[in-house]
């Protein structure tokens, strides 16, 4: 295989909750696919639409000319969602080499681009949560 024979391929990440997104993006004809499952098929239609925002916000004519394939692994639907979403907009910044593109990222939502560390409470002793406790009647 000769040097001229390689496409250009690019490797981004995103994190939220528990949800981890590899996002592979590639020359291509503007497929998306998560989890080998087509975009146009994904379910549920919100964690769609939420996975297409960046797309939406970069255009046509950046999108038309990528393939992207993300694998995406823990969390519940939404937080897959919105991790494939912080995968595929970061990649695009990178791909594009673009500071118009992050800074319109940045605008729209700041989540897109940066992590959000935020996580589940562990729970303590005592109780069925992290907070609750059991209550007392003895006055």
């Amino acid at each position: 295989m000769g040097i001229e024979a390689m496409t250009k391929m690019l490797l981004s990440t995103g994190k939220r909750k528990t949800s981890i997104a590899r996002v592979l993006i590639k020359e291509g004809t503007g497929k998306v696919r998560v989890n080998d499952i087509p975009i146009q098929l994904y379910q549920p239609w919100i964690a769609k639409e939420k996975i297409m925002e960046p797309l939406y916000l970069a255009g046509e004519e950046i999108t038309g000319k990528i393939d992207i394939d993300a694998k995406v692994e823990g969390g519940g639907f939404m937080s897959q969602a919105e991790a494939v979403r912080m995968g595929i907009a970061r990649g695009l910044v990178k791909w594009t080499k673009s500071e118009i593109l992050r800074d319109t990222y940045l605008k729209y939502d700041r989540s897109m681009l940066a992590g959000d560390s935020r996580r589940t409470e562990p729970k303590k002793f005592g109780g069925p949560s992290a907070r609750t406790r059991k209550q007392k009647s003895y006055r």
